[in-house]
């Protein structure tokens, strides 16, 4: 089986052959950013939003990028020919680059290193989408966003894992985070939605999330079909005693959720409004075409 191939600063190498050195920073602090991206019959997903994310989130931490939007949005396309892939998950990283063992950015090179990967990914097994899925609330928070702001998607993931990791082995797949307010913020991987009344309801950026581009689709895509949505602060309560409840992220796509800490969500199953917006995010899918950036 030929290896996949990875891009790695302006070269493309087998998996076994790409590297990078132990110097750099995005290795030793996780000092850099990602970006996860999806590609659907040749087309690389809100292509646009993804990449203006990135490049934010490197101005925001000062790193250098390499190549201007339009040569990275390249890179993505040529590494999935190169992996003769149409459907498929794209990994997007930058790191500051090579330096030394200590702290100052300044001894790192002058440009970040950029490396991408494109792969297959499953996040939940496709029962879940029939079904629904059940969630616990993590004792993991959000980080303060004075420490390290989630709209900045770094490689310091560590919060994230360990909420993920007392999901795990708590049997479940996936668990709410509350930001230091003790609001609803989002899940370790995912942003989180949920309907009462025929609203939908989602927390706002300010309740200290990362903003998902799925999260933003899926908004568009319910106020084009007139559905009430508002953007607000939510607690606990609020999922306990929704309608319904729903999950999006680009692994996940959209994704019904079912309880939550013990609680049935509505009548336990996946809501009509849930239902009806997976049809509806499944049927941009198909009908999406990158327009550039």
């Amino acid at each position: 089986m030929t290896e996949p191939m990875i891009y790695i600063d302006g070269d493309f190498y087998a998996k076994s052959q790409a590297k990078i050195s132990v110097f750099d920073h995005g290795f030793l602090y996780g000092d850099g950013l990602f970006e996860g991206i999806r590609a659907y019959n040749g087309q690389v997903f809100l292509c646009r939003e993804h990449l203006d994310r990135f490049y934010d989130g490197a101005n925001c931490l000062l790193i250098n990028l390499p190549l201007p939007k339009r040569e990275t949005r390249a890179v993505l396309y040529e590494c999935l020919k190169r992996n003769n892939l149409k459907d498929s998950y794209i990994r997007l990283i930058a790191t500051r680059g090579i330096g030394d063992l200590g702290l100052n950015p300044r001894n790192c090179a002058d440009r970040a290193s950029l490396i991408c990967i494109a792969a297959s990914i499953t996040l939940y097994p496709e029962e879940l989408y029939r079904k629904g899925m059940k969630i616990i609330t993590s004792a993991v928070q959000r980080s303060h966003p004075e420490c390290l702001n989630p709209r900045v998607k770094s490689l310091n993931y560590l919060s994230n894992i360990m909420a993920k990791t007392e999901a795990v082995n708590n049997g479940y797949e996936e668990a709410v985070m509350l930001n230091h307010r003790g609001e609803v913020a989002e899940a370790t991987g995912d942003n989180i939605f949920i309907v009462k009344n025929g609203t939908i309801k989602t927390p706002p950026p300010s309740a200290v999330i990362l903003e998902g581009c799925t999260r933003n689709c899926v908004i568009s895509l319910a106020r084009k079909a007139k559905y009430e949505l508002r953007e607000e602060t939510l607690a606990r309560f609020d999922l306990y005693t929704a309608d319904e409840l729903f999950l999006t992220g680009t692994a996940a796509e959209l994704i019904p959720v079912t309880a939550c800490d013990g609680r049935n969500i509505g009548n336990g199953k996946p809501g009509p409004v849930t239902l009806d917006l997976l049809k509806k995010f499944r049927q941009f899918i198909k009908t999406y075409k990158d327009k550039g950036v």
